[in-house]
């Protein structure tokens, strides 16, 4: 487990990167690629939809522009006051604070589930995208952005030491052992050189299939991988 997969860890990170996060973010996940995210999420106006830890509402602020309200869950009141600067405490945004692990929604509440640049600090990430596929409505969209796996052997020791970093094959094992069975994995990158993201968009499942999964060995990996070109 990486440093920042500790939630205490995690949150005292975020109360000084919160300061600067929107400022740095673009160098890693931009509007284009956010962008490019948002189409193969594909939300209807009257969605309902859930940002799992939606931060200081940069994936938040796209998602409005596709839907009319937003359910927002993140675990750090430091980056969520930024966030409440953006959009108000009350409005098209409504705030939870909350666990990814522990979703304070009941069964099938919402049509999609977006999470950006979040599940590299969950301890237990397929804990968490059961969660997913629980609060989702079956059939709708659950999509998760995360850092790719790097390529170079000194990068993956400092990856490794820090948080997850997972490629789509790792995507697809956590993917189908939390009840998920179709699902796409592509890798976006900013520009040659810079961190690539890895981008799943998967389609939740009943809740006899989640629980069938638990039982079920490792399925072979047969979810495709796309290599988005630079724009």
């Amino acid at each position: 487990m990486g440093l920042l997969e500790d939630k205490a860890r995690a949150r005292l990170f975020y109360k000084y990167l919160s300061t600067v996060y929107d400022t740095i973010n673009p160098f890693v996940w931009n509007d284009r690629m956010r962008n490019q995210a948002l189409e193969w999420f594909d939300a209807d106006r009257d969605d309902r939809v859930l940002d799992v830890g939606s931060g200081t509402g940069f994936a938040t602020e796209g998602l409005l522009n596709h839907v009319d309200e937003v359910y927002a869950l993140d675990q750090s009141v430091d980056q969520m006051e930024h966030a409440f600067a953006k959009f108000g405490k009350r409005g098209k945004v409504t705030f939870h604070r909350g666990d990814a692990e522990r979703l304070p929604f009941k069964d099938d509440t919402f049509d999609k589930v977006w999470s950006s640049g979040s599940i590299e600090y969950w301890p237990d990430p397929v804990a968490a995208l059961r969660e997913f596929n629980r609060v989702t409505k079956p059939g709708g969209t659950v999509l998760v952005v995360g850092p790719d796996y790097p390529k170079n052997r000194v990068f993956q020791r400092l990856a490794d030491a820090i948080m997850l970093f997972y490629d789509a094959e790792e995507a697809e094992r956590m993917f189908r052992e939390a009840g998920f069975e179709e699902m796409d994995h592509y890798v976006q990158q900013r520009a040659p050189g810079t961190p690539r993201a890895i981008t799943t968009v998967a389609r939740a499942t009943d809740a006899d299939a989640a629980d069938a999964a638990d039982g079920r060995s490792e399925s072979s990996a047969s979810g495709r991988l796309s290599r988005i070109p630079f724009l």
